[in-house]
């Protein structure tokens, strides 16, 4: 089974086994509910650890979760640091609007600008208006895209392949 990465359990909160965690998910509260089964998996151990979310509340930039049956700060102290992740059955597309996609779908796909394969997804950056997909190329610097609709003309995940029209200038590695 698969495993994705939601967010990072960072500290301790008082002493009633409340965890610090800071979120990397676009749906924090789909996937931090009461009665959720997420996973950590600790720096020390890669060994994944089930907890179940009995208690969730915001404080400043963090997330503060509970977990059934760590009822003290001694309970959850070898929980930091850790991520936090959920399993792909927790995964739903029906959390995308058409033509947004998981990280983990697009990364690994070949891109291609017409017949021409131009190289595949590596990484994708997020800096501000709009993601950046990073293609990594032979013999070439890593090409930057941005996720908008006049550059990645269509996504088809099950042929595994992105079409994209390169804008000029946009590619200075020729």
């Amino acid at each position: 089974m698969n495993y994705y990465n939601i967010g990072k359990i960072v500290n301790t909160q008082g002493v009633k086994g409340e965890v610090r965690v800071v979120t990397i998910t676009d749906f924090p509260e789909k996937r931090f509910k009461v009665g959720n089964r997420l996973y950590a998996r600790t720096a020390k151990s890669k060994t994944l650890i089930p907890l179940e979310v009995d208690g969730v509340r915001k404080h400043k930039q963090f997330i503060l979760l509970h977990f059934k049956g760590y009822p003290t700060i001694n309970d959850v102290e070898f929980l930091k640091p850790s991520e936090l992740m959920i399993d792909e059955t927790s995964l739903s597309n029906d959390d995308l609007k058409p033509g947004e996609y998981y990280y983990h779908q697009i990364i690994g796909l070949d891109v291609y600008e017409g017949d021409q394969l131009v190289g595949q997804v590596k990484e994708i950056l997020s800096p501000g208006a709009n993601d950046v997909w990073v293609v990594q190329r032979k013999a070439k610097k890593d090409l930057l895209l941005p996720k908008i609709d006049s550059v990645i003309k269509d996504v088809d995940l099950e042929n595994h392949r992105i079409m994209v029209e390169i804008p000029e200038g946009l590619d200075d590695a020729d």
